[in-house]
């Protein structure tokens, strides 16, 4: 008896909502690729990669209770399609509120004492030297060397969700750490 090694989408579908991790990796070979690159056409490559694998993800953890009235191709596509857009709008807020922020906080700059600024790097400094082993590691790779989590995950040699944990819990250490100066760390974050 021969095996199918093209199994139809429905079959796929099928085989995941039963906990079928082999059928779950044969749909995520077969459209991420695609699914990036239809992504990519909205957004850049990096946040349709993100976005692509949220998406096969929740496909995943939601598998028990998934419905699909459509064709599984057009359930993906149409996913990744609305979460660029999603990302478009909330890139575009962002922008809008760092902007506004940025001009009202520039009034504010011309009282900064540059002695602050010295005492603020100093911390920042030790509550990142502070953090654990594995999550100062992740952070600096992400903050300071701008390589994305999966560059990091395949660096490390970890999986991506261990990467964005890591540097979940990096933020909320820093966070407590340096929460008397996080007015200086905004005034001097943005009056760059």
């Amino acid at each position: 008896m021969r095996v199918n090694t093209h199994p139809k989408d429905s079959s796929l579908l099928e085989a995941i909502q039963k906990g079928d991790n082999i059928a779950f990796n044969i749909l995520f070979h077969r459209y991420y690729q695609l699914l990036c690159n239809y992504g990519n056409r909205f957004v850049d490559l990096e946040d349709a990669e993100e976005i692509v694998q949220d998406s096969l993800l929740w496909v995943w953890e939601n598998r028990e209770v998934l419905i699909i009235n459509v064709s599984l191709s057009s359930f993906l596509f149409t996913m990744v399609y609305r979460k660029a857009l999603n990302r478009i709008e909330h890139n575009q807020i962002t922008q809008r509120v760092l902007t506004q922020f940025h001009e009202d906080i520039q009034e504010v700059l011309h009282d900064v004492d540059f002695y602050q600024i010295q005492e603020l790097m100093n911390k920042i400094d030790e509550a990142v030297a502070a953090l654990p082993d594995a999550y100062r590691e992740a952070f600096i790779m992400h903050r300071f060397q701008h390589m994305n989590y999966k560059k990091i995950a395949e660096t490390l040699g970890v999986s991506y969700q261990t990467v964005a944990y890591r540097i979940q819990q990096a933020l909320k250490l820093l966070r407590l750490e340096l929460k008397d100066f996080l007015l200086l760390l905004l005034l001097f974050y943005y009056s760059k």
